[in-house]
């Protein structure tokens, strides 16, 4: 991705951020305490002088322009949780689609392909060092609206590894995601489903929250197309999350059962969304 095209990203979210925040802020992301008593001029201290000298123009130049906006929110606090979450809040028949251990050239391009076709976003748990061979893949989800996440550098066993491991495999992959995709993950996936409390801890510190699955479709094991195709349809309802995988091996069976199953989701009345962040 060049560079210019990464910058022109980040200006368009501190842009919209701005947007958002004017607006009255996102749930979780840019909220604003409401309900207290409306702005209005300062009150004197007691015993302040009632009257003073009025500034000169030069002074008025160096009064700092911070001072003239809306106070800042604070900033939030990621919860530590002690086990993942396994499925969405969310109203009627919502549902999160994600791929893990990519991204991979021969296998993703065709998930971004039908996800674009049906204009439905979905998650990627993307292992950094896949992530830094294809930078331009994880630009390619930034711009059409995709989540990515953290699934550790090297897809390790993470509770096989000390505390500084566990750190470096996802350090390393959050720095490649801020480059590539243009902002730093909010969420991560233990590889194999293996978590333990370090993990947590370090992913709560690095400010994500930990998103398992409802769903597995075994599609790593390649049981053909039609047998994923079922696994989905068969496990889908309300708040679910759906694990299916974009590396790792020959995806082409994953591919192809998406180009089946999502529209008839869709058909069913499956709204496919992503997931919202839980704030302290």
């Amino acid at each position: 991705m060049k560079k210019d095209q990464l910058f022109t990203r980040r200006r368009l979210l501190f842009v919209g951020a701005g947007a958002l925040g004017a607006a009255a802020g996102t749930a979780g992301l840019l909220a604003r305490p409401t309900g207290g008593p409306s702005a209005g001029p300062a009150t004197p201290a007691a015993g302040a002088p009632a009257h003073r000298l009025p500034l000169k123009p030069s002074a008025y130049r160096l009064q700092p322009l911070a001072g003239y906006g809306p106070p800042r929110a604070a900033p939030h606090r990621t919860l530590l949780r002690h086990e993942p979450l396994l499925r969405i809040d969310g109203r009627g028949r919502t549902l999160v689609l994600t791929f893990d251990d990519g991204p991979d050239p021969r296998w993703t391009p065709g998930i971004l392909d039908t996800l674009a076709e049906y204009d439905v976003r979905a998650m990627f748990f993307v292992c950094g060092e896949m992530a830094s061979y294809n930078p331009h893949l994880l630009a390619r989800m930034a711009d059409e609206g995709h989540v990515v996440g953290n699934h550790t550098w090297s897809h390790p066993l993470l509770t096989t590894l000390g505390r500084s491991a566990i750190r470096s495999e996802m350090e390393r992959t959050s720095d490649v995601i801020e480059d590539a995709y243009g902002e730093r993950p909010e969420w991560f996936r233990a590889p194999y489903g293996a978590w333990n409390r370090t993990a947590f801890r370090l992913g709560a510190e690095m400010g994500m929250d930990p998103l398992a699955w409802t769903v597995d479709t075994l599609d790593w094991t390649t049981p053909g197309t039609g047998a994923i195709v079922k696994r989905v349809q068969r496990g889908a309802a309300p708040g679910v999350v759906v694990l299916s995988h974009d590396a790792g091996g020959d995806r082409s069976q994953s591919v192809q059962a998406l180009r089946r199953y999502l529209p008839r989701l869709l058909d069913s009345g499956y709204h496919i969304t992503v997931p919202h962040r839980q704030y302290a």
